[in-house]
This record gives structure tokens, C-alpha cells and sequence, in this order.
């Protein structure tokens, strides 16, 4: 049965309401079912619809759920993806910003830059890998509305992937000058390494998961586009990040991603 469209505006006020409110609310997958992802994109793209007309800009998309380790975590068994505003980009920041966040975690992945759009025609392996401009390592702030992270896969869609901020790296590369799939990753908080992973741990290929991505979006009639930036995918267990924290990650021959979280959360409004 198809959810309704009463449902999915109640799930995006809930959602919204979290957001306003600085507090995480319960689980959405009441109102949508556990397993109508196209009810939980409906939300997603409502929420996106109000940033945009509050002023938001879209600067390209974040893939989640492509480690098993991160599926085992969350209890979910396929990945999903949401989109990245402007002002979700705190690599210029002296501090990643704890205020913004409900219950922030860290993971380390690779960021794809586009060079050419994903839109039309097939979606092949050669064809992806060749609208990539560059890769950097970066640092995903994942962050969720729902209460102790008691997702399900609806829930987090539903929640614009459970997305927060993101950092990337300086180092930019080709991928005429190395292989997304045969990275190495070591993540570290406070001085101590925290997770690992491998390239390999993302679908298979971070590439893999840009193609799963490119014909995903168009599917649901927002294609990717030159210059849009993709989170590709955890390549290790995710961590929490509360205030004051320090991650630091390495990512192959990327090198070096960090960011530090402020000290403490900012009273917010009433």
C-alpha cells in the first residue's frame, strides 16, 4: 500500500521540527513503513524543496550505507544517498561548528568532484569514472534527527541520509594517478586510531558506489552535474565526534583530512 501523502508531510514536520527545535525526535518509519524508500525520497525531497526556497544551494549529493560495517551498525542492508548544500562544506573552518549538530559522528571517505554531467545516455563503469575531475579524502560529519539513532532505512532517507556537515582534503587527484578501490584508510580521535578501512569496504569500489549514485539520481529526475561533489562512502566503521573532539584520517595516497569540533554546543533559542 502506498503511503500517503498526509504521511510524508507529517514525517517532513517531525524531521523539520528537529531541526528547528535543536531536539531529536522519534523515528519517522511510523508514519512511512520500514521499507517504502520511495515514500522516505518523497520526504527527503520536500525537506530539500523548503531549503531551496529558504535559499539553500545544492553543491552535489552524499552516498551512505555502502560498508557493511556501517550497515551492521544501523541494521540496514542497501545504501542510499542525500543531497549536500552549500553551507554543509565546513572545510574552511577554523572548527567544525558543535552547535549545528545533534549527535555528530565522524567517517572517512573519498570525495569525487564531477567534471561532467551523469544525466543522459548509459551509466557505464567507463563512463562514470570519466566525469570525474579529481578525488580528495574527506571527513563526513554524519548527524541524525531521529533519537539515539534508531534508524531504519526509511528513517535515515527520510532524513536526508542522516547527513551533517562535511570537510574535504587539500591533496586533489586524477584518477589517472590512483585507484579509489586500493586505498588504505586509518582514522584517528584524540590521538588514537578509532577505524580502518579500504577502499574496497565502499560497494566494492567508490566508484561502484558513484554508478549506483548516477543512475539513482536520475531515476528520481535529479541527475548529477559538473561541478557537484560526491560523498562516495564510509571505507570504515563510523565514530561519535561530541565537542572538542580531534579526527584526523589518512586516506592512501589522498593523504591527510582533519577537523577539529568546537568545545561546546551553543545555547540554541527557545
Amino acid at each position: 500500500m502506498a503511503v500517503a501523502p498526509q504521511a510524508v508531510a507529517q514525517a517532513a514536520a517531525r524531521l523539520l521540527a528537529a531541526s528547528h527545535e535543536g531536539r531529536p525526535v522519534a523515528p519517522v518509519r511510523d508514519l512511512l513503513g520500514e521499507r517504502d524508500i520511495d515514500a522516505a525520497y518523497a520526504v527527503q525531497q520536500e525537506l530539500t524543496r523548503r531549503r531551496l526556497a529558504a535559499g539553500a544551494v545544492v553543491v552535489g549529493r552524499k552516498i551512505g550505507l555502502t560498508s557493511p560495517a556501517v550497515q551492521r551498525q544501523l541494521g540496514v542492508d542497501q545504501p542510499d544517498f542525500g543531497v549536500l548544500f552549500a553551507d554543509m562544506d565546513v572545510s574552511a573552518e577554523a572548527e567544525v561548528p558543535s552547535e549545528r549538530l545533534l549527535q555528530p559522528k565522524a567517517e572517512a571517505e573519498i570525495a569525487f568532484v564531477l567534471g561532467e554531467d551523469l544525466a543522459d545516455g548509459a551509466l557505464e563503469a567507463a563512463r562514470v569514472r570519466a566525469a570525474v575531475e579529481y578525488a580528495v579524502a574527506a571527513l563526513e560529519i554524519v548527524d541524525s534527527r531521529v533519537a539515539d539513532w534508531d534508524i531504519r532505512l526509511t528513517d535515515t532517507i527520510a532524513d536526508n541520509a542522516s547527513s551533517g556537515l562535511y570537510v574535504l582534503g587539500d591533496r586533489r587527484l586524477g584518477l589517472d594517478a590512483f585507484e579509489p578501490r586500493e586505498v588504505t584508510m586509518r582514522m584517528h580521535a584524540d590521538g588514537e586510531q578509532v577505524s580502518e578501512g579500504a577502499g574496497s569496504a565502499c560497494l566494492g569500489d567508490p566508484l561502484h558506489a558513484l554508478a549506483w549514485l548516477a543512475r539513482t539520481a536520475r531515476s528520481y529526475g535529479d541527475p548529477l552535474r559538473a561541478g557537484q561533489v560526491v560523498l562516495s562512502g564510509a571505507l570504515g566503521p563510523m565514530v561519535p565526534a561530541p565537542p572538542g573532539t580531534r579526527i584526523h584520517a589518512e586516506i592512501g595516497p589522498l593523504g591527510t583530512v582533519a577537523a577539529a569540533f568546537s568545545e561546546k554546543f551553543e545555547k540554541r533559542d527557545a
